[in-house]
């Protein structure tokens, strides 16, 4: 598959550098919390993992155009992953049902808790998503930063630019002492601001205590 070509010359040709890898279980369930730079993290990160990933990506990805967004359109679309249209709060909240299934099957999920890409490269508050997935599943967190990715590609590039890439995966965070009910908007919120502020320490972003407009 050409696609599938495409892919394995970007791993040889990108010197992705990953740190932390030894945080990241080999099997069972595992949600993996990451910041958001650019379209391209979600083709970077897989490259990190030494397993399969799913992600929740919103709906554009899928119907991207140009050469590199028909590579991420192929991408995101031929392993499976959840397409979430931002715009129906409903169809939203319904593939988040995708996303537990996901972990109960004992796989990997990966997750932007921002719910879009920082405009300005500063890490904006999380949506709750994460904490109902990690509370109903029981799921390991870790904590990821990705680097450089938003020079890669910047918004509103459609072609590349050299840049160092980094992963950086954290220690599981510990949300026993903050929050046990998914059911409990309370324990929601509790249990995202501690997945963000984790991941805050890994990127050394600056914390934005409000969410990022599309």
């Amino acid at each position: 598959m050409r696609g599938w070509h495409v892919y394995e010359l970007l791993k040889k040709v990108v010197r992705l550098r990953v740190e932390g890898a030894e945080h990241v279980p080999a099997s069972g369930p595992l949600l993996l919390a990451s910041n958001h730079l650019s379209v391209t993290d979600s083709t970077f990160l897989p490259m990190a993992v030494a397993r399969h990933v799913t992600f929740m990506a919103k709906a554009e990805y899928f119907t991207a155009t140009g050469p590199l967004g028909g590579f991420v359109s192929w991408f995101m679309s031929r392993d499976g992953q959840v397409a979430v249209n931002r715009d129906d709060t409903r169809a939203a909240v319904a593939s988040l049902d995708t996303c537990l299934e996901v972990l109960r099957r004992g796989d990997a999920f990966a997750i932007y808790p921002e719910g879009t890409r920082s405009p300005d490269g500063r890490l904006y508050r999380g949506r709750t998503g994460v904490a109902w997935l990690a509370l109903k599943s029981g799921a390991p967190v870790i904590p990821v930063a990705m680097f450089g990715t938003d020079r890669f590609l910047p918004p509103g590039r459609v072609v590349p630019r050299p840049a160092r890439l980094r992963v950086v995966f954290g220690k599981p965070v510990q949300l026993g002492a903050v929050a046990t009910d998914p059911d409990s908007a309370r324990d929601r919120r509790a249990a995202t601001e501690t997945i963000m502020a984790a991941i805050a320490e890994l990127s050394g972003q600056e914390y934005v205590p409000r969410y990022a407009r599309p």
